[in-house]
């Protein structure tokens, strides 16, 4: 069930549960990428007034945030165009309304073009402890495909620079790109391997509905995604990262051990977060909500003391369906017992009978109360998670 705002949102709690985590959403770029459907706008001229409403976005919102910050995650949009003074004054906001745990992981995500070493400076004097890096490709012809902002020796040269003052990187690439070859591929992951980054962020290319990507395909200026090339990608990407000592923790994510994202971690596991910014997603167990995606009405809307944002109450179908498809994606699987403890006997025998036919095809794979996806399912394991849906109770 959907409900639309009102001004007295702010007066849901999320759950105190023992890691919370905020998403801060910063929906500006220089350009837009082809690929892109995420909320951002190219012009800058409400910057500050966006991190002003954003800042009394947290200010209307600290009370469901009841219990201790173990994570902070500047998305976007290029949260890397905020300078000093944008960053400290989201930071004061945050310290004077929340509590934040001394070892908190806060994350930017960076463009490359944007991580000059002045300003690497002065994010590694700021709180920020983990940099995002926007990398996607390694190559020109793949860059310019997807209108980065950046080109090929700016990649390499971020990166090196950012090593300098950062020890916790993470970088963005993605694969099944039209005409790239599974050697150019390999080549992307070699030099990201080669440069020594800790944790690296890896997706399909997806056409998604009214980008300039599906407008080129559809012209015949490029070619479609094809999901054998995505594939034949994804299994060169698993079997290398496993060579280099990488963890595939999540369908997405590789991590060298003590470099797992703990922002990440704590999403695919189902812990509570608040999202703030315009099109900021929150989740607290029991309700989901989203903030407008728009730039200017949410700034008004914020401005008159009311919260842009619409709210889903989940039934228990929708978070048994919830928790199978994140635990799925993940090295750590679904618990059956867990089924049963919050959602009843009839669902875990549901799961159970789903997942049979999966386990006899070798797909998954069940561990006494444990079922995970076995290397065999691993690029299957979104389809494999939605055929334990339940529909309907």
């Amino acid at each position: 069930m959907k409900t639309k705002n009102s001004s007295d949102i702010n007066k849901t709690k999320l759950i105190a549960v023992e890691e919370l985590g905020l998403y801060i959403h910063i929906p500006f770029c220089k350009q837009a990428c082809h690929y892109c459907d995420f909320h951002f706008s190219t012009s800058l001229s409400k910057k500050q007034e966006l991190i002003d409403a954003l800042c009394d976005e947290i200010i209307l919102r600290k009370e469901e945030i009841p219990g201790v910050l173990k994570t902070i995650y500047f998305g976007g949009g290029t949260p890397s165009l905020l300078d000093a003074k944008e960053l400290d004054q989201i930071f004061n906001t945050i310290h004077l309304h929340f509590n934040v745990a001394e070892n908190a992981e806060i994350t930017l995500e960076a463009n490359p073009d944007d991580l000059t070493e002045d300003k690497l400076k002065i994010l590694s004097q700021s709180q920020i402890n983990r940099l995002s890096i926007g990398v996607q490709s390694f190559f020109e012809e793949d860059l310019k495909l997807m209108n980065r902002a950046h080109n090929a020796v700016e990649a390499v040269q971020s990166l090196k620079l950012a090593k300098q003052y950062f020890d916790n990187i993470s970088i963005d690439l993605i694969y099944g790109m039209p005409d790239m070859s599974n050697a150019r591929w390999q080549e992307n992951l070699n030099k990201a391997i080669a440069l020594e980054i800790p944790h690296i962020s890896s997706y399909a290319l997806t056409v998604e509905p009214h980008t300039a990507l599906q407008k080129f395909i559809e012209k015949g200026i490029v070619k479609p995604a094809d999901d054998a090339v995505a594939q034949a990608h994804f299994e060169i990407l698993v079997e290398c990262m496993n060579q280099a000592g990488f963890e595939n923790y999540e369908f997405s994510n590789f991590g060298k051990p003590g470099y797992f994202s703990q922002n990440n971690t704590a999403y695919w596991t189902g812990k509570s977060y608040l999202g703030v910014g315009p099109s900021a997603h929150s989740y607290n167990g029991e309700v989901r909500s989203w903030n407008i995606n728009n730039n200017p009405k949410y700034i008004k809307e914020i401005k008159a003391g009311n919260l842009a944002i619409e709210r889903e109450i989940l039934s228990i179908t929708d978070k048994y369906n919830e928790y199978v498809m994140t635990g799925l994606r993940t090295i750590w699987g679904i618990s059956l017992q867990k089924i049963e403890e919050s959602f009843g006997l009839k669902f875990k025998e549901y799961a159970l009978q789903q997942a049979q036919k999966h386990i006899e095809a070798h797909l998954l794979f069940r561990d006494e109360e444990q079922i995970v996806v076995t290397k065999k399912g691993k690029f299957l394991s979104d389809g494999l998670a939605s055929d334990l849906f339940l529909i309907n109770l």
